[in-house]
């Protein structure tokens, strides 16, 4: 699996990620992956998806075919969406919706998470969207990120370094975590999206 990331404080949004990806038992780190970056960028935004390796190459593909960029500015947008693209995954991409029988609704079977201008969001297996006001994390190593970040998000830190701390615990005690941590910051504005560069940390 993974550990991915999500900060907001202050004016900036953080989004930080591992670097593994695991076949059962067989790990591949990044020395020998061409492409260990599990976040993607789509206009203005930048998605980290755990789960299946075929997740992220069919939301690329299908990013790459739509007219227009989404509008991923809020809760209600980001769940059309989802919603709408939902179809599609089956009849164009082959997915099988089939989860738990007593889920309510077929399942879109992954998991991510949205940082932007407009906030930090995640998308579950249903599409459920929620909006967080100030961290989460997603993946195997969660739920030490998130422990981590909780202990720390009051401090004198920067979201880049609150959600660097929240992957590196991931990495520590999560057996499919490992680094080095990709990380990606966001400047929040009112009216536009302002993109920094991306930062390595072993």
């Amino acid at each position: 699996m993974s550990t991915i990331g999500i900060v907001k404080k202050n004016n900036e949004i953080c989004i930080a990620a591992d670097s593994l990806t695991t076949f059962g038992s067989q790990k591949l780190t990044s020395e020998y992956d061409e492409k260990p970056d599990k976040i993607i960028k789509v206009a203005g935004s930048y998605i980290g998806i755990t789960g299946s390796s075929a997740h992220q190459l069919v939301l690329e593909n299908l990013f790459l075919k739509l007219t227009e960029p989404p509008a991923f500015t809020d809760q209600a947008k980001i769940f059309e969406f989802f919603r709408s693209v939902h179809t599609k995954l089956k009849e164009d991409y082959f997915l099988n919706p089939q989860d738990g029988e007593d889920d309510p609704y077929e399942s879109s079977q992954f998991n991510l998470v949205i940082v932007n201008a407009h906030g930090i969001f995640a998308v579950f297996d249903l599409r459920e969207v929620h909006q967080f006001s100030k961290f989460w994390a997603i993946g195997s190593g969660s739920e030490y990120a998130i422990g981590a970040m909780y202990s720390i998000y009051n401090q004198d830190l920067t979201a880049e370094e609150i959600a660097r701390i929240g992957i590196n615990a991931g990495i520590e005690f999560d057996k499919s975590s490992l680094g080095p941590v990709k990380i990606y910051k966001i400047k929040a504005e009112t009216h536009a999206t302002h993109l920094e560069g991306a930062s390595h940390v072993v």
